[in-house]
Formats: structure tokens, sequence, C-alpha cells
């Protein structure tokens, strides 16, 4: 996951800088910082819990690992969807039409539920059970200020309303199917 991270930051960064040269605008510079600082100390808390406690592998460990990699799946999905827009950081090109291929279709954040999956999921996978609920949490209170940022600002510059009306029209249709 460390590697994964390091090599997101690298993609992150190309994309940054192709997207700043044909005016991309950033929001959410206050809030980064902290993603930044919660990200790397998932890391450090989770290292310390598994060795510090001793903690081993849950006996369903299969399962988890099957969704860590379900997980990751989305996440390469989503990052390919975006292609070079997709970036660890809120970066919005005006008038661009928002991305709706790829799992943009059925849902609004695919790699914010990804990230909350594996805060969850691999922390469980190893008993680290302190790691998994405190991080959930802080997740949770870290996406209360970034997706609102986000959408704020691809309302700002874009015709994101549009978008928001197409987007999730799978589950309502999956719903009205059982209704009747």
């Amino acid at each position: 996951m460390i590697i994964q991270r390091l090599l997101e930051l690298v993609i992150a960064r190309r994309n940054e800088k192709w997207m700043k040269e044909q005016g991309a605008r950033e929001f959410g510079l206050k809030h980064y910082q902290f993603i930044v600082l919660m990200h790397s100390l998932f890391f450090v808390v989770f290292i310390f819990e598994k060795i510090s406690f001793f903690r081993e592998l849950l006996p369903f460990w299969q399962l988890c690992a099957a969704v860590f990699v379900c997980a990751q799946l989305i996440r390469v999905w989503a990052i390919s969807s975006l292609g070079r827009f997709w970036n660890t950081k809120i970066l919005v090109l005006p008038n661009v039409e928002v991305v709706r291929r790829g799992p943009y279709r059925f849902i609004k954040h695919p790699n914010y539920l990804v990230v909350s999956i594996e805060l969850l999921v691999v922390p469980l996978m190893f008993g680290a059970y302190v790691t998994a609920c405190l991080f959930t949490i802080l997740n949770i209170l870290m996406l209360s200020i970034r997706i609102p940022a986000e959408e704020k600002a691809l309302r700002e510059l874009t015709e994101y309303e549009s978008y928001l009306g197409s987007c999730n029209r799978f589950l309502p249709k999956l719903l009205n199917k059982y209704d009747n």
C-alpha cells in the first residue's frame, strides 16, 4: 500500500503539472495537508499496533483480502477513467465536461469509497481494531470537509449540476425494479 500511495503521488504530480498548464484552479488547500497527515499516520499507527500488540491475521482474512483486491480494481478503474484529471488535490479546469464514464456513471466519488474500504479492511485483516476504528472515524471527518469542498469547486467551474442528474442513475433504476 505504501508503494502504491507513492506511485499515486507521482501520477498526481504529473497530472497536477499538466492541469495547471491548462489553467486549472486549486481548491481545498487548507485541509489537504491534514489529509496527507492522516494517510501518513495511518501507516505509522497500523504498523505500531500490529507489532506492539502482536496482532495476527484474522480467521476470515481471505474475505478481507478479497474486499481489498476488489477495492483496488475500483481504484484503477476510477483513476484510468479520470485520466489526466485524476489527482489527490482538488484541481478543476474551468468549463471542462465532468467525467461520466467508468465508476463515475454509478457513484460520484469512487476513489473516496476505495480509501474508506482500505482504512477499515486492511487493519481489520490484521486484527488492528484500534487503527480500523480510529482511521475510519478520521476519514469520515475528513470526507465531510473534502467532498463538499470538491463539489463546490466543481459546481463553480463546470456543469456539475447536470452531472448530478445523471450520476447514480443505476441505483434508482434498481430500486424501482423492486418497488413493483
